[in-house]
């Protein structure tokens, strides 16, 4: 049965926060589901007393749309059934699991699904958006591995969604967020992983140009099995700026050895943390980087090219970072993601290159002015580098006019898709595809 939170209810606080500190808003009142029963009868309940609706999963996206002024929120937390199938290697997951959560499960049979680089980050809104990941370069997209998934529609209706049925909406829902209705369970393609190799090398912030370079040379060359990000960022030190490149291989021990040595070798390093270890080990490494409750801004656009002039922008612009908490991050296009047509799933964003995240994080509300205007002058000093695509899973809640940007080709499709299943657009609180815009 739906538990129904109310603004007087001692959970009530605590459960419509979501990650992003910036985000303080309150709904009407909260639907704790905990079946896909429960998610008919919220989504109903809320048509019926003229409520808006807006849906939590891992509270984890930076636009914080999860939770909005006066609506129902309808918080599937509490929806964290999982069974794995090892024979089959598939993975039923309820939308209320962290990927922390589906990685223990998996692993305890030798299986792994790509999903997100934080263990923190919820596994539906990371799905839906299209779903990066460490081993995305092997395997694809956290949607390139999407089997099945339940749905719950506008009227209440559920829905079973596969390449046989309402093949449509399953193609919509791989990329295109939670506009189609709540996704209630994933069937999900799972790998046999249990190790890999990885971790982080960083070296002063005064070779963050050439490491850069390196980076680049590394990306170009690198096989399906190794995923590479580079970063500027501050120290464990807290206050020593420098250039990273964080890695996760795949593939053999020797195999990886040999694909990450160049990394290793490349000038006096001052950390090399790079080590054999549990594939959920090192989804997790990452997790105390990115607390929550830590107010966050971001902007992101994808790059063809990271030419010389880009490197050096990007360099000038870090240097001027106000807050430690933040970086600058460049993450690969490569291997099995660029071998999908981008026509074929939702997520368009399929040529070989990079996704930039300009990730502004700070603590103090008084530096708010000051971090958003270093994100938002970055972000333009690289415009004249950038391919023009967005994420959408990285679009800051004042990007409405860059969502059809994010959907590229597959814009039109979307509409018509949206304008079948929800024409209301009852489930308009995302990256929202509305059914009465057509190509911008």
């Amino acid at each position: 049965m739906t538990e129904l939170l109310t603004p007087d209810h001692p959970d009530y606080d605590a459960t419509r926060r979501v990650h992003n500190g910036l985000v303080d808003r309150h709904p009407a009142m909260i639907a704790r589901c905990r079946s896909t029963a429960d998610v008919a009868d919220a989504v109903r309940l809320a048509r019926q007393r003229e409520l808006e609706i807006c849906v939590r999963g891992g509270g984890h996206n930076v636009a914080g749309r999860a939770v909005v002024d006066g609506a129902l929120m309808i918080d599937l937390a509490p929806m964290k059934r999982i069974s794995v199938d090892p024979a089959g290697r598939t993975v039923v997951a309820e939308p209320g699991l962290t990927w922390g959560e589906y990685n223990d499960a998996a692993a305890a049979h030798g299986l792994a699904t790509t999903g997100g680089v934080v263990s923190t980050t919820g596994i539906a809104g990371l799905t839906l958006g299209g779903g990066f990941g460490w081993i995305q370069g092997a395997y694809g997209l956290t949607i390139d591995n999407l089997l099945a998934a339940e749905l719950v529609t506008a009227d209440g209706d559920v829905l079973r969604i596969d390449s046989d049925h309402h093949q449509d909406l399953f193609w919509a829902i791989r990329g295109g967020g939670g506009n189609f209705g709540v996704v209630t369970s994933f069937t999900y393609r799972a790998h046999p992983l249990e190790r890999v190799v990885g971790g982080a090398v960083a070296w002063p912030v005064d070779q963050a140009a050439d490491t850069l370079r390196l980076y680049r040379q590394v990306v170009a060359e690198a096989p399906d099995q190794l995923m590479a990000e580079a970063a500027l960022l501050t120290g464990p030190d807290g206050t020593t700026k420098v250039a990273g490149i964080s890695m996760c291989h795949c593939g053999s021990p020797e195999q990886a050895a040999a694909d990450i040595d160049p990394i290793r070798r490349h000038g006096a390093s001052l950390i090399d943390a790079v080590d054999e270890m549990p594939y959920a080990a090192r989804n997790s490494a990452s997790d105390t980087s990115f607390p929550k409750g830590a107010l966050n801004y971001w902007k992101s656009a994808f790059l063809t090219d990271l030419t010389d002039e880009a490197i050096d922008s990007l360099v000038a612009s870090f240097m001027r970072c106000p807050s430690a908490m933040s970086l600058c991050l460049l993450e690969p296009m490569h291997g099995a993601v660029t071998r999908i047509d981008p026509t074929a799933t939702a997520f368009p964003h399929r040529s070989r290159g990079f996704n930039l995240l300009l990730l502004g994080q700070w603590a103090d509300p008084d530096h708010t002015d000051a971090n958003v205007a270093w994100v938002r002058d970055t972000f333009d000093a690289m415009s004249p580098h950038l391919a023009g695509g967005r994420y959408v899973n990285y679009l800051s809640a004042d990007d409405t006019n860059d969502i059809a940007r994010a959907y590229g080709p597959n814009w039109d499709r979307l509409v018509t898709i949206k304008q079948r299943y929800d024409p209301d657009n009852v489930f308009r609180h995302n990256q929202n595809i509305d059914p009465g815009r057509g190509t911008p």
